[in-house]
């Protein structure tokens, strides 16, 4: 007899709902995948870092009768575009693959947006499962159905909401995890304390030494919590008309260096990180936090080893020209998510354009 997921959520959306099972060796469990399986077709899509580690053993969990067939690509956030897109349908067509197929995202975030758009786009729309395997999938995009590539000009510039059927978290994989990648994720962890629960946050800070170290039990506890915010909010919004946009917290000004710099120079969680810690400031100048938060803020995303420096090539044109690119601005008015206070993020346009480009002209920068 199989031992129940150490935890069980729902995203809560109606009949695109869906169960995300969190605990340590899940991948082994293909019992929980077969239940929401389309049919009997079964492309599963992970990169080359990934492969060697788990793609065996998942295929083996899923056990016989089913027709299973694999993309392997590229690792890493400069793989994100079209073309690979285009190598997943490949190998759908190839296969002979109907609309009744499902696609398994096996591997972090990039893989996951990618599957997700792939699957959304495939004769109109294919079921598909995340498997996520880094910490920053695992408590933020694998939940909630945001897909997408990048584009030279933006990131996640083309995309699609597409719901995925099941999200099974398997807290085991952290631990081939190299520490950067650990890093980057925590940025998201720490993101859902900023925005929407301060008792989280706090807790965080008492267990970040631990957490670093992966004490599975902790880690376990992160990102349930995490991914009990995320569902809540995408219930409530699940296309970001309104308060989903508060998930984006740091993301402007993350986004923004991502893309200067090159998708994959830094980290999304990296650039998310001096992103947050950017927005905090600007909150501060803005009346709405004081120094003293700003600088438990700085501490907290110190202490999971995230930069809090911008590139140092980077000018404040740079940053300003990027952030007029962002998905959340209307009608070319900037929009910003900051904090009223810790625990309590808003989305704003008031912020002086005066007040912006002081903060950015004076933000300390390093290289990377």
């Amino acid at each position: 007899m199989s031992l129940a997921p150490a935890h069980r959520l729902d995203v809560a959306l109606g009949e695109r709902s869906y169960p995300i099972h969190i605990g340590p060796g899940l991948t082994a469990r293909g019992d929980l995948i077969r239940e929401h399986l389309a049919g009997r077709q079964v492309m599963i899509v992970t990169n080359t870092v990934v492969a060697p580690l788990y793609l065996e053993a998942l295929k083996a969990s899923l056990g016989d009768g089913l027709d299973i067939r694999e993309v392997i690509l590229e690792d890493g956030e400069q793989t994100k575009h079209m073309a690979s897109i285009g190598l997943i349908w490949d190998a759908l067509l190839e296969a002979g693959f109907n609309r009744r197929c499902t696609l398994i995202a096996l591997g972090g975030g990039v893989i996951g947006d990618m599957t997700g758009f792939a699957a959304a786009c495939y004769q109109r729309g294919a079921a598909f499962i995340q498997v996520p395997t880094t910490l920053l999938s695992q408590v933020d995009s694998s939940v909630g159905g945001k897909t997408g590539v990048n584009h030279p000009r933006g990131k996640n510039m083309l995309g699609a909401f597409w719901q995925p059927r099941l999200v099974l978290i398997d807290t085991s994989s952290l631990r081939t995890l190299p520490q950067r990648e650990l890093s980057a994720g925590m940025a998201e962890v720490i993101k859902y304390g900023l925005l929407w629960d301060e008792s989280f946050l706090s807790w965080l800070e008492d267990n970040m030494q631990a957490l670093m170290a992966l004490d599975e039990t902790l880690l376990g506890e992160a990102i349930r919590r995490s991914c009990a915010i995320k569902a809540d909010v995408v219930a409530q919004d699940e296309t970001e008309q309104g308060v989903r946009a508060l998930l984006n917290l740091g993301h402007t000004f993350g986004h923004a260096i991502e893309t200067d710099q090159g998708y994959g120079v830094w980290l999304h969680g990296e650039a998310v990180g001096t992103g947050m810690l950017m927005a905090a400031e600007l909150s501060a100048r803005m009346g709405w936090l004081s120094s003293a938060d700003v600088e438990r803020i700085a501490k907290v995303i110190g202490k999971a080893g995230l930069p809090l420096q911008a590139p140092e090539d980077m000018g404040v044109e740079d940053f300003l020209r990027h952030m007029q690119l962002d998905k959340k601005n209307v009608d070319g008015r900037l929009r910003l998510i900051l904090l009223e206070r810790i625990g309590r993020a808003v989305i704003t346009e008031e912020a002086p354009a005066g007040l912006l480009a002081d903060m950015l002209e004076h933000w300390p920068r390093s290289s990377h």
